[in-house]
């Protein structure tokens, strides 16, 4: 039974407290509480870390988020949007970064992984959704966006069945991007508490080691996963950005 509450405690959200705005009713929650822990952090060291090297007090903290910043720049925004995306590179970067501290804080005991959440998950991919309209208008106006949305050279009569088709696109593409990571996040923790549940279930002293040995494999493996989900996010979301502007 303790290791089940466990589970829960570390998967689900809990609400800790309701907040009444008029007859609205806001919860705090235990992910709610991570995201506000995560957007801290991520301001904190890369304001940091932009100070220091403004200063000229360059260490490899410093070296690593530059890194990091000039591969998401170099790697993922210019590669997938050309030098159009450099006006948005400060939303892929907040993404990045933001995803990254949430999965990160989330391998710490006692804390939860926000983006194991589907309500947090959808709502970043609903962020990305955004940005791929408002881009896709800025470069091409609203009507030529609108156009841009079917085929060069559709039929008039295929019109009413393919934009449909097309925004469909557009939502399961975010709808996509909201699965994948909030997928790929909680799936890590569950094969850890799977191990760990092995130990009750046999109830053996011999199965210990091996299930302690085979979930540190994991949490090792999810370090990995943090980054890589937070890559994977940001790249999905540059190349959907880079197709609304760049329609051919």
């Amino acid at each position: 039974m303790n290791f089940v509450h466990t589970l829960e405690h570390h998967l689900l959200d809990h609400v800790y407290s309701r907040f009444a705005v008029g007859a609205l009713s806001l919860p705090f929650s235990k992910h709610l509480l991570m995201m506000w822990l995560s957007a801290g952090a991520a301001v904190l060291i890369l304001v940091l870390a932009g100070q220091m090297a403004q200063r000229g007090k360059r260490n490899r903290f410093v070296y690593f988020i530059e890194s990091l910043t000039v591969f998401v720049r170099d790697e993922i925004v210019i590669p997938n949007i050309g030098e159009e995306g450099r006006p948005y590179l400060p939303y892929f970067l907040t993404i990045f970064f933001f995803i990254l501290f949430m999965n990160l804080i989330g391998m710490v005991p006692g804390s939860a992984t926000a983006t194991g959440n589907i309500s947090v998950t959808a709502s970043l991919a609903l962020c990305t959704l955004f940005v791929i309209n408002v881009a896709g208008m800025r470069a091409h106006g609203v009507a030529g966006y609108v156009k841009s949305l079917v085929p060069h050279g559709m039929p008039v009569w295929l019109l009413p069945l393919m934009y449909p088709i097309e925004l469909l696109g557009m939502l399961t593409k975010s709808f996509a991007l909201s699965i994948r990571l909030f997928a790929n996040m909680i799936a890590g923790h569950i094969v850890i508490f799977a191990f760990l549940a092995l130990i009750f279930l046999f109830g053996k002293l011999w199965v210990a080691p091996m299930s302690v040995a085979a979930a540190l494999g994991i949490n090792l493996l999810e370090l990995f996963v943090a980054f890589l989900q937070a890559y994977i996010f940001t790249l999905l979301s540059a190349i959907f950005v880079g197709s609304a502007i760049h329609s051919h």
